[in-house]
C-alpha cells in the first residue's frame, strides 16, 4: 500500500484503516501501522483517535453510516425488516473483516441508532412487547454479522482448474463417507460440494431470519 499525501483527518485515517482491513484484515489495522500509511509518526496518529479502540470505533460507525436504510412505507412489517436486514447487509458485506465491528456503536453512534429505531418500531408493529422486541432485535443484527463474519467459502475460487480440483477433492472426499452412517450427507453431496452463489446464500438466510421472526410472532 503506497503512502498518501492527502492531509490527515480523522476520515483519511478511517478510509485507510478500512482499505487495510480489506487487504489483510482486521489484526493489520495498528496505530503505528496506519501511521507508516499515511506518511506520518504514530503520535499525529493520536490528535485524532486516543488509543486503538477509539479507531475501532471509527470503523463501526463508518461501517453504519454506510447502511443505507430504505424508507419507511405502507407495506407488511415482515417486508419492510427484511429490506432494512437487506441493507444492513449489504453495508458489512463489503467489508468483512470488519463486520464484527458493528455492534459496537449501534447504540451510541447516530446511524445505529435510526437502525436500531427502525427494526424496534417494526418489531413493535409485530406486536412484539419492548423487552422481546429487544431480544429479536439484537439477534438479527447479531445473526448478519454472522453470516458475513463466518461466510464458510471465502476466497473460494470461482473459475479455472483450481476450482476445479477443489471441486473434484471435495467430492471424492464425501464419496468416500461410509453410506451407513451418513447416507444423508451422501445424498446431497452434489450439492454440498458445489461452490454455492453468495446471492443466492445471503437472500436464503434473510428468508430464514424473517420466517423465524413470524413464527415466533404467532407462537
Amino acid at each position: 500500500m503506497a503512502k498518501r499525501s492527502v492531509r490527515l483527518s480523522r476520515d483519511v485515517i478511517v478510509d485507510c484503516a478500512m482499505t487495510l482491513a480489506d487487504a489483510e484484515g482486521l489484526d493489520a489495522v495498528t496505530i503505528r501501522r496506519l501511521a507508516q500509511e499515511n506518511g506520518v509518526t504514530p503520535m499525529a496518529m493520536y490528535w485524532h483517535f486516543n488509543d486503538k479502540d477509539s479507531l475501532l470505533d471509527g470503523l463501526s460507525e463508518h461501517l453504519l453510516a454506510s447502511v443505507k436504510l430504505p424508507e419507511a412505507r405502507e407495506a407488511p412489517w415482515d417486508a419492510q425488516l427484511r429490506e432494512i436486514l437487506q441493507a444492513f447487509l449489504d453495508a458489512i458485506r463489503a467489508h468483512p473483516a470488519t463486520a464484527v465491528l458493528a455492534l459496537r456503536r449501534i447504540l451510541v453512534a447516530e446511524p445505529g441508532l435510526r437502525l436500531a429505531e427502525r427494526v424496534l418500531e417494526l418489531l413493535r408493529e409485530a406486536e412484539f412487547e419492548p423487552p422481546r422486541a429487544a431480544e429479536v432485535g439484537t439477534f438479527l443484527m447479531c445473526s448478519v454479522i454472522t453470516l458475513v463474519a463466518a461466510d464458510p467459502s471465502p476466497g473460494v475460487p470461482q473459475a479455472g482448474e483450481e476450482r476445479e480440483e477443489m471441486l473434484r477433492h471435495k467430492k471424492a472426499m464425501l464419496g468416500a463417507l461410509s453410506p451407513e452412517r451418513y447416507p444423508n450427507v451422501i445424498a446431497a453431496a452434489p450439492y454440498l460440494a458445489v461452490c454455492r452463489d453468495e446471492d443466492d446464500y445471503f437472500a436464503l438466510n434473510l428468508d430464514l431470519l424473517i420466517a423465524g421472526v413470524r413464527g415466533l410472532r404467532r407462537n
